[in-house]
Parts: structure tokens; sequence; C-alpha cells
């Protein structure tokens, strides 16, 4: 591939350029035994329970950033969804939008990246699809995923199952990711040492499984991050959910970004970050759990659920004061994923 190559129109046309483009970056970085059978669809072998079907698209900008880039995002964002409802992510769909003039170096980075997420995550991408715009009609690369996972028999988990005295817990610090694209983003001026956390979850869902068998629900808390998140649990659950500030885990740099630019760090995107609602009884088993995980050893336990007040999120705030969280109003930054 010559250094100044870029994306053409005719890449999209569904002729020998596009079949050479498939061929040289997407069957190089994502092979598998499904995606060389090279059909209109995939047939899959799928291991015994229900399905879990997740779809998503992200439109990050800029496409590259310390920690991760639109490549691995848009693995790790689809399979953690299958996740958060206890499925095992297996497969992986991937839809491309191309702009004109894109450089094929920058695409192939993204789809190598795309690769390695995938095997980290122990799936397959089994389907995917190129469009090519002009110039000026998108904005160098968009992907859109669609995940599916297998749920075993008799695991229930969701936003409807928190209860009264159940504990609230976070797998690490919150708002890496949203103050790392502010930060990478041309014209901002910040310069700070924060990396995403963008990161599949399976892995760690499945551990606090095993150790808290009780668990109610995960979620990962993306955009609107973690008040909007326990904002839509305790509606769906009618409860009401009680935080506590200083139990709340976030970075120093994250915490002065947010303190300069005017932000609330709980309501920025997490790409590598998980909530469980748990029974009391079993929170520490869960705690214990996440601490023993790579991707949760700055986890804490932060709130509990509460019956008065159904549908609303109160924040005990380090100073002595209560504060009430809504869900986030408006976006305080666009394309964050």
């Amino acid at each position: 591939m010559a250094q100044n190559e870029t994306i053409q129109l005719d890449h999209g046309a569904g002729g020998l350029a596009s079949r050479r483009l498939l061929e040289r970056v997407f069957a190089k970085h994502l092979a598998n035994d499904v995606l060389a059978q090279m059909d209109d669809a995939a047939v899959l072998a799928a291991p015994g329970g229900r399905l879990v079907v997740s779809t998503d698209s992200f439109v990050v900008d800029p496409l590259f950033f310390p920690g991760g880039d639109i490549g691995c995002l848009a693995v790790h964002g689809t399979v953690n969804d299958v996740a958060m409802r206890g499925g095992r992510p297996l497969y992986l769909t991937a839809g491309f939008v191309l702009e004109e003039g894109l450089a094929l170096a920058d695409l192939e980075r993204v789809v190598a990246s795309m690769g390695r997420a995938a095997a980290q995550a122990g799936v397959k991408v089994i389907a995917g699809d190129t469009k090519v715009v002009g110039r000026g009609q998108a904005d160098k690369l968009f992907i859109n995923t669609a995940g599916i996972g297998v749920l075993a028999d008799g695991l229930e988990l969701g936003a409807s199952r928190a209860r009264a005295g159940d504990a609230v817990l976070v797998s690490g610090t919150l708002g890496d990711h949203g103050v790392t694209i502010m930060a990478a983003r041309q014209g901002l001026g910040l310069d700070l040492s924060t990396r995403s956390d963008t990161a599949p979850l399976a892995d760690l869902v499945a551990d606090v499984l095993a150790a808290c068998p009780g668990a109610r629900l995960f979620r990962d808390p993306t955009r609107g991050g973690l008040a909007t998140a326990l904002k839509e649990i305790a509606e769906a659950s009618g409860v009401a959910m009680e935080l506590d500030e200083a139990a709340i885990p976030i970075a120093g740099a994250v915490a002065g970004a947010c303190e300069l630019l005017g932000l609330d760090p709980l309501y920025l995107a997490n790409e590598g970050k998980l909530i469980c609602v748990a029974p009391a009884e079993q929170a520490q088993a869960a705690l214990a759990a996440m601490r023993g995980h790579r991707l949760g050893d700055r986890a804490a336990i932060i709130g509990r659920a509460v019956a008065e007040k159904p549908g609303r999120v109160w924040l005990n705030t380090a100073v002595g004061g209560r504060r009430l969280l809504e869900m986030l109003s408006g976006e305080p930054l666009p394309r964050i994923c």
C-alpha cells in the first residue's frame, strides 16, 4: 500500500476496487473461518442458551486518542452491551461509512485495532459492509456494529431488577474516556495524562456473577455517565438511589479537568467501567471479585437502593450536603463514542 493512498468513490462501488479493499484491509485483519465464506450472510453455530443481540454506531472524533481509537471502541462498546445482560459475546458484524479521501493507512490502522480487540474479547467479526461517500458528506470514518452472544438459562439481569436495600458498585474511576476525548480534540488546548478506559467487560461480569450469583443488574455508564444510568435504573426498578460522593472513584487528572472546564464527572462517558447492583449481603463478594480483576482494581461500593421517593437519585456530598441528580440534559461534548 502506498503511503499516500486514499479512499476513492469506486472503493464503495461494489466492483474491483471494493474487492481489493476488502482483501487488502478487512480480510487481512478480521479473518476467521466464518468470514472466509464470503457469502451474503453468515450461518453460525451457537452453544445452547438464549441469544443476546445489540447494535451501536461509532462516530468518535478524533479517530485516534490516548488509550484507543474508533476501531477498538466499536468492538468494546458492542460486546459490552451484550455482556451487561449477562451474555457471552460470540460474534460481531461491522458496517463502515468511509469518506472519499480517507487515508488507506488510517483505515488499515483502525481495522487492525478492531482485529486485536475482537481477539481479546473472544469474538469473531462474521459479516461486514462498506459504503463510500463523497468529500464533505461524512467525517472520515463511521462504524456500525452488531453484537451477538448467548445467555445461560436461568440468568436474569436487567434495569428493572434493583430492590430497596441493594448495594450499588462501580468497577473503577469514572470520566476517564470523556476527559481523554476532550483533551485529544483539537482546539481545547488541554494537555492531560489521561487515557481512555475502553475495554471489554464480559470477563469481569463473569467473575462478579461467579462470586455474587444474586447480582441484579449490570450497566456500562457510557453517554450520560453514572448519573444518567442510575436515574434510568431507579425509574425502571421503582426505587431511589442514594450515593456517597466520597466513595465514588475519580482520578485526580479527571477531577482537575472537570473543575477547569465546569463539567461534572458523574455525567461523563465511560467505555471500560460498569455499574453493578447486588443484594447487600453479597456486595463484599462482588467487590472482591471486581478488585481481583485487572479492570476492577479501583472498584468501590458507592451507595444503595432505597424505597423512599422512587425514581430519584440522591448524592450525599463530601461536604455534608445532599444533591438531586437528574438525567443528562443536552450534550456537553458530541461525538464522544
